[in-house]
């Protein structure tokens, strides 16, 4: 069910947490900044502030981090950010374990690690870089199949392999950790119906966080599952990394940052002409709403039944004021078959 807060801003329950959010939600992958492995380029830790005070102002209320943002930064800009806010005005706070870094190597891929005594040593790190007593929703980044965290040419997942903990064991750690008062709800990231269904017969799974975008819909089996279970659904990647804002050309992708991970994409290089295609059909859509082709993308995906809210990532206010509209854009069935 969707209510409106005192702003107008649309709000669903997360599931049955009792977590009543905004259908939009601030990204902060960016804010992690430059000198590791995925980073978006440099970012100017005064404008991330100023990006989360602007985004509770129109009524977000809340953020997703991640502690490999910026290993460890974005949670850090983040907690300064909400400590400048009266508690009343604090938002919600999520953020994700599961992918270990190498603090001797930071451009090295994060490897997928779900160690019991790993998850409890990662969930202490991130309360004390948020400067919070109480992560409201904890989730887990990747299942661990004990590879780094990387791509080759393909968008293909490589790397050498190491020992994996089985779901099982690390969603009983997460289940104690609800328990312990640390969390208040804990969820699933990049995870398939089997192993939801797997992890929901240990605890109940309160969120899933899959990918999805008219370019990305492989998503679909784990959002029906959640439907289908009363499990709340917060999607990321709605604008597909940049790609469906509507400021994408073939130029920019030619002049992105050197440390920009999607400088060498397949999304961003060897499909990027099909997917510009897409692009256009969001903007005709966008102009018969009088929004932004982002904000139509970002519609699109809050459409889609069984998605709670859906993750955007902002670098500047500037930012947050584009798409904040999307929050309140009701597509037309029309629209919905023109997108396809």
């Amino acid at each position: 069910m969707t209510v409106s807060d005192t702003n107008g801003f649309p709000r669903r329950e997360l599931g049955s947490t009792g977590l009543h959010v905004s259908t939009v939600g601030l990204g902060s992958w960016a804010f992690g900044g430059e000198g590791w492995r995925f980073s978006w380029g440099g970012q100017d830790d005064a404008r991330s502030i100023a990006t989360v005070h602007a985004a509770v102002e129109r009524g977000v209320n809340w953020i997703d981090t991640a502690a490999v943002y910026g290993l460890g930064h974005a949670e850090e800009v983040v907690g300064k950010a909400i400590a400048q806010l009266p508690r009343s005005e604090r938002p919600f706070v999520f953020t994700k374990a599961g992918l270990v870094w190498d603090p001797e190597n930071p451009a090295a891929a994060p490897r997928r690690v779900m160690r019991p005594d790993s998850v409890r040593r990662e969930v202490e790190d991130s309360l004390r870089r948020l400067g919070v007593e109480t992560i409201d929703l904890y989730q887990v980044h990747y299942p661990d199949t004990g590879k780094p965290l990387d791509w080759d040419g393909e968008g293909k997942e490589a790397g050498t392999p190491v020992e994996a903990t089985p779901l099982e064991e690390y969603w009983q750690v997460m289940a104690e950790l609800k328990k312990e008062g640390k969390v208040r709800a804990i969820g699933l990231s990049n995870h398939g119906p089997a192993q939801l269904a797997a992890a929901a017969a240990i605890a109940p799974v309160d969120a899933v966080q899959p990918p999805l975008s008219l370019l990305n819909r492989t998503a679909g089996p784990e959002i029906g599952w959640a439907a289908d279970h009363g499990t709340g659904v917060i999607v990321y990647s709605p604008q597909h990394s940049g790609l469906l804002s509507g400021t994408f050309t073939k130029e920019r992708a030619a002049t992105l940052d050197a440390g920009d991970w999607r400088r060498t994409h397949p999304d961003f290089t060897r499909d990027l002409d099909r997917n510009l295609e897409v692009v256009e059909r969001l903007r005709t859509v966008a102009g018969r709403h009088g929004v932004s082709v982002g904000s139509a993308a970002i519609a699109w995906a809050l459409a889609q039944r069984g998605v709670t809210g859906a993750i955007v990532g902002a670098r500047t206010p500037e930012q947050v004021a584009d798409w904040a509209r999307a929050a309140r854009l009701d597509l037309t069935a029309e629209d919905l078959a023109h997108l396809g």
